[in-house]
């Protein structure tokens, strides 16, 4: 149940936020959201090899690296645009 709780709150905000740095903290929340029902299906279905747990940890793992390419993504649409709401962004028109 927390888990769809979490899911659903980063879909609205991913849905409603004009703020880049909204959006991916909405997306880190959909990816946590995911770990939690990884691990909470793995204890209920009863495996024993835990892995549910290895799953999330890989999600973590990717989670960390689709937030820092992100960021730097964000900095460098920043430098050139000087806003990062996501109605300024016009960049691939060009």
């Amino acid at each position: 149940m927390l888990g769809a709780i979490l899911f659903c709150i980063g879909i609205f905000g991913v849905l409603t936020r004009r703020n880049v740095i909204g959006v991916l903290i909405s997306i880190e929340l959909i990816l946590n959201a995911a770990n939690i029902n990884l691990v909470a299906f793995n204890r209920y279905l009863g495996t024993p090899d835990g892995l549910g747990q290895i799953f999330a940890i890989f999600v973590i793992a990717i989670a960390a690296i689709a937030s820092v390419v992100g960021l730097v993504l964000i900095i460098a649409i920043y430098r050139n645009g000087k806003s990062v709401f996501l109605d300024h962004f016009n960049l691939m028109k060009w």
